[in-house]
């Protein structure tokens, strides 16, 4: 049996603000915003060539805006990546690659200033934050693992 992930749910603490950082200044698709009730909103974006959606709004989850930490946007080019974000006035951090060569520890611990030395595929990153902290990683990915 197949199981996508097909929505990761993001805590905010102004709907209007996330949408507008979201869709303006990441460019994502908005996908749905509705306003259920007073106290209930449903706004949904997709990054773009995501299969994978958030969704994020009143009344959805009791989790505290800014505590989700370490989503990945998977990127071709790291370095076009950041700097289209920067251009669109995201504060992004990097690029930088962790010290064993390896995926990223947590925290800024183990973090190396530039690219990947051989620019390997999975072992460049970058770091921003949305208006409530949520934390995002760019990768950058241009060879597929086997079975990916």
């Amino acid at each position: 049996m197949d199981m996508k992930l097909e929505v990761v749910m993001v805590p905010v603490s102004d709907v209007d603000r996330a949408k507008s950082f979201y869709t303006e200044q990441l460019g994502f698709r908005l996908d749905a915003d509705f306003p259920i009730h007073d106290g209930y909103r449903i706004v949904q974006v997709t990054p773009p060539g995501s299969e994978c959606s958030i969704i994020f709004g009143e009344g959805l989850t009791e989790a505290e805006a800014g505590t989700l930490q370490g989503l990945h946007l998977i990127v071709t080019d790291l370095v076009k990546a950041q700097e289209e974000l920067t251009g669109r006035g995201v504060d992004v951090s990097g690029p930088f690659h962790d010290m064993t060569g390896g995926f990223h520890h947590a925290g800024d611990s183990h973090r190396v200033p530039g690219l990947h030395p051989e620019r390997a595929s999975y072992g460049s990153f970058a770091f921003f934050s949305d208006p409530d902290g949520n934390g995002w990683f760019l990768q950058e990915v241009t060879e597929r693992a086997p079975g990916r």
